[in-house]
Order: C-alpha cells, then structure tokens, then sequence
C-alpha cells in the first residue's frame, strides 16, 4: 500500500499507484476522481465553484473552479504519461448544505458543481463512470488509481465505493 496524499479545498494533485488521494470536507464542493486505467496515473481536484469566467480576477486559483480545475488536472496527468484518450471520470460531493437555500442559483451551488463539471469532463471526452453527488451531507473521499475505487464516508451512512 502507498502513501494516500491530501488534496486541501481549491486544490488539485496527481500520483501514481499504489499511492492514492484523499480529500476531507466536499459539501457543495466537488471531488473529480480522474485515472488512466492503463499507466495507474490518478488525479483528484477538489472544486468549490463551477466557472472561473463568472468571477472578476479569478485566474488566481485555478483549482478552485471546475472549468480550469479539470483542465489543469488532465494536463498534469497527461505530463506525468497518462493517456487523456484513456482516462475515466468519477464524482462526489455537490451536496445542497444548508435547508434555507431555495431554488435561487445564487445558493445551487452544490448543483451548478455538478452540473458543471459533467459538462466540463463532456467537452474534453472524458467519460464518468460514476457519481454521489446530490443530497444534504458531506463526504470525504478516498481515490485508488490502481484500481479505480473512489471510497465515499459521510457521518452516519454506510461507507460506499463507486
């Protein structure tokens, strides 16, 4: 077993098998687990919010925004030998935190996460083969490139593996 590295919130890292990826806290934010089956390259991002083009001076972050986050992901993996044609994608997180929030868009950020992301990995043909994302708890996530197993906690459920 390798070493299992912290990704913080707006942050992003990439590794090798048999190390993996952890991330701590995802409520509205976005785990993206991406791998390349073939070469065991992994990648996670940790996003807080869909579109770097939405907020004025926002190029400084890059992994906070699933736009520029995944994009930079997929560049790093592809620079470490992964093969973008290769990769696969799983999700978590996007969760609707706070029972006050109503249907503004302002306050779906959880959703608009998501949803953004989807559509990101979409645009760069990186298929998803799973997701947990939705509802009103956080997770934490665990992310194995070896063998693809993206390993979701949150308090009080059964842990799963998507």
């Amino acid at each position: 077993m390798g070493e299992i590295i912290k990704v913080g919130m707006a942050d992003l890292k990439t590794c090798v098998s048999p190390d993996g990826l952890t991330t701590l806290g995802l409520g509205s934010c976005i785990g993206i687990a991406i791998r390349d089956p073939v070469t065991k390259i992994g990648g996670l991002a940790h996003i807080m919010l869909p579109d770097s083009t939405a907020i004025r001076g926002s190029g400084q972050n890059i992994a906070k925004f699933a736009d520029t986050g995944i994009e930079e992901l997929v560049r790093r993996m592809v620079a470490m030998g992964a093969n973008k044609s290769r990769m696969t994608a799983k999700l978590a997180g996007g969760a609707t935190m706070f029972a006050f929030q109503g249907k503004s868009n302002m306050v779906q950020v959880g959703v608009r996460n998501a949803e953004a992301s989807v559509k990101k990995l979409q645009e760069l043909r990186i298929p998803v083969l799973a997701q947990d994302t939705g509802a009103d708890y956080g997770r934490t996530v665990i992310f194995y490139p070896e063998t693809g197993d993206y390993v979701i906690r949150a308090v009080g459920r059964p842990e799963r593996t998507i």
